[in-house]
């Protein structure tokens, strides 16, 4: 008997290939267990309850509730968990607007880069190779992004409606480079980070007024146009090559 397997295609699974996505496959189950079971316990309610032990804890021993906040942050963004806005919220919190955004766009961006190297090694490069060689339509997308990598990276970072993990895994399956990815995620993230961190920053009074915070800050017209702006600017290579493209026929 064979120790091969077949995926839905009809191509052959060899064990080293059900290897490769075993992160992915953790990945998922670790999701959905959080999803689950850590939804109480990465929320708001949960910060505010905790608030003094986490300054305490901080205070007293600064070094260890940077690095652990860091990697619990990785955790959740690598595992796709409930609870991002409220772990961005809390490095506001304990570490101010400064070097709390730092913090945060690190921890996010090397949880965003673990997801992206699991979807890769799972089934990006087979899926990327499958685009490369089809026809029509599909052919013309995958074309479009490659040409405009960059640009794409940071259009789907700047823009508030695209879900993070989202932004995540489908550069994984395009083919995207690791460093364009690492570099465009730092960036493009910064700009709705601080705007979150600085939220989170100012959390004390929140608490003392019995109030919850307003994660919908992002959306309000000081905030974003702003940010639509950078959209623009990262838009503008691809504007200009389908201008030159309709141009030169």
């Amino acid at each position: 008997m064979s120790d091969m397997t077949q995926d839905p295609s009809g191509t052959p699974q060899t064990p080293s290939a059900w290897r490769k996505r075993l992160p992915l496959l953790a990945i998922l189950i670790v999701g959905v267990i959080g999803a689950i079971t850590l939804k109480d316990h990465l929320s708001f309610d949960a910060l505010r309850d905790n608030r003094e032990a986490l300054i305490a804890f901080r205070d007293s021993n600064y070094l260890v509730a940077v690095l652990g906040f860091m990697a619990v942050y990785v955790l959740i963004v690598a595992f796709s968990l409930p609870g991002a806005s409220i772990a961005t919220l809390t490095g506001g919190f304990l570490f101010a607007t400064f070097p709390g955004a730092l913090f945060n766009v690190t921890a996010a961006t090397i949880g965003a880069s673990l997801i992206f190297l699991a979807v890769r090694m799972g089934f990006g490069a087979r899926l990327g190779e499958k685009l490369e060689n089809s026809k029509g339509m599909v052919k013309k997308i995958k074309d479009g992004i490659d040409e405009n990598q960059w640009s794409v990276l940071f259009l789907i970072r700047l823009v508030p409606a695209v879900p993070f993990f989202i932004a995540n895994i489908v550069p994984a399956m395009v083919d995207v480079p690791l460093r364009r990815f690492v570099i465009s995620t730092f960036l493009g993230i910064i700009p709705g980070a601080v705007v979150y961190t600085s939220v989170g920053a100012g959390l004390g009074e929140v608490f003392a007024r019995g109030e919850t915070p307003n994660l919908g800050i992002i959306f309000e017209p000081h905030i974003l146009l702003p940010i639509l702006g950078l959209c623009g600017l990262a838009a503008l290579p691809i504007v200009l090559k389908a201008v030159r493209g309709k141009e030169g026929l």
